[in-house]
């Protein structure tokens, strides 16, 4: 019976030692250099916690606010119609409306229309790349290493190539 008690009192304590992180600083981290139009837009918001760690701060740690368009969570839709060249983004704390980031984001103006390559093309294309170092390195060998006759293994190590001689 003293156990339970002690292990009760001890419950109710606890609570009261441990205190909550506050966050000191917000920080943006952005995925990209500019908005696209027409797609909802990513904004990352960290926050630096008074022990030094970072954690991700989402529409339910901040306030977040932007001179165009609509933020949905942490992401903001742009119209396709939209036709200025920037968008003014606030973010605030809400338990501390004191701490806030402004800042200004551009609207990208480059088309979407660029094809990218398929997987087989990249693979395709980093074994030609792959083989034209074998074949520039054995040329090189060939022609001015004097120990060429005795290189017994070749050997692709860490991103460098390797001799090995016997």
């Amino acid at each position: 019976m003293p156990l339970r008690k002690v292990l009760f009192i001890a419950l109710l304590l606890i609570p009261l030692c441990v205190s909550a992180q506050k966050v000191d600083k917000i920080f943006v981290n952005l995925y990209t250099d500019s908005l696209k139009k027409g797609t909802y837009n990513y904004i990352n918001i960290d926050g630096l916690l008074s022990n030094g760690k970072y954690i991700p701060l989402d529409s339910s740690h901040i306030i977040l606010w932007a001179s165009d368009g609509k933020f949905y969570g942490n992401e903001l839709w742009i119209d396709k119609n939209f036709t200025k060249d920037k968008v003014s983004i606030k973010v605030t704390l809400k338990n501390e409306p004191g701490l806030s980031k402004e800042f200004t984001m551009f609207i990208k103006k480059k088309t979407d229309d660029e094809k990218l390559k398929t997987t087989d093309e990249l693979l395709k294309e980093m074994g030609q790349h792959k083989k034209k170092k074998i074949n520039k390195l054995i040329f090189f060998t060939r022609k001015t290493c004097p120990v060429y006759h005795r290189i017994s293994t070749l050997h692709f190590l860490s991103g460098v190539w390797r001799l090995r001689v016997a």
